[in-house]
């Protein structure tokens, strides 16, 4: 790929994903109102399954992760018929709602909602020392945290998440067995850490690192999810073949 076409990409990777995703509509609904203009008959839906399937091919361009391509390949088409049903608008405005709760400072942070695949906890466990303390910085809906829960009992486990709806359903999820902090990652206190892992976006690394080095222990280790720090060098990258593709960068301070 040469530089002019990865330049896009490059771009679209500073972008929160879910306003990625809604870029990635804007050539499907481009052809569409092409065909509508020029008068060629096409039915409704099969414009509606070609927005939906640009908007999903370019998301998978771009490298977003597979929920974000699935809901690209299926938004339009369900909003269409939604519409044919004559849904009540309610509904829309509870999806709405719903998006905003869970993915509330995405906009501000550039850190949207990932979730870890399973494979990810189990290499944490395998890498927590015993009786450590695990901190997951944007824990997102405790995906992590839970597995680790039940594979290591031994384990003190500690998450920080900014949005509302995400942090009740981890909180609830993990009660009685991880302190689940509503709030920002940038106030966590990371000397008492034995593990520090974050699933974040390229846009916060930097300043991750910066804090990371400033206080975590030596001898812990800080494993980022898929995103790298620009200038860093790991210790181990761990390719986990899931469904995202994904990968630990580990590295032991």
């Amino acid at each position: 790929m040469s530089s002019t076409d990865a330049l896009p990409s490059l771009l679209i990777s500073h972008l929160p994903p879910a306003l990625a995703a809604l870029l990635a509509h804007l050539p499907g609904l481009f052809l569409g109102a092409v065909f509508l203009v020029s008068g060629i008959e096409a039915p409704m839906f099969l414009l509606v399954l070609l927005i939906g399937l640009s908007a999903a091919a370019l998301a998978h361009f771009w490298n977003l992760p597979v929920w974000w391509r699935l809901i690209n390949l299926s938004f339009a088409p369900l909003l269409w018929l939604g519409l044919q049903a004559e849904m009540d608008s309610r509904w829309f405005l509870g999806g709405f709602l719903l998006l905003l709760l869970t993915s509330l400072g995405a906009v501000r942070t550039r850190v949207p909602l990932y979730l870890s695949s399973m494979r990810a906890a189990e290499e944490l466990a395998i890498r927590l020392p015993e009786n450590g303390r695990l901190c997951d910085l944007g824990c997102g809906l405790g995906g992590p945290l839970a597995r680790v829960s039940g594979l290591r009992p031994d384990a003190r486990l500690f998450g920080v998440e900014a949005a509302p709806l995400n942090w009740l359903i981890a909180r609830i999820r993990l009660l009685g067995r991880a302190e689940i902090r509503l709030g920002s990652l940038w106030d966590t206190d990371l000397t008492r850490c034995d593990m520090v892992y974050a699933y974040l976006s390229p846009a916060p690394m930097a300043r991750l690192w910066e804090k990371a080095e400033a206080e975590m222990k030596p001898g812990s280790l800080f494993i980022s999810n898929s995103f790298a720090v620009p200038g860093i060098r790991f210790d181990e990258v761990l390719e986990l073949n899931d469904l995202s593709h994904s990968r630990l960068l580990i590295r032991r301070m």
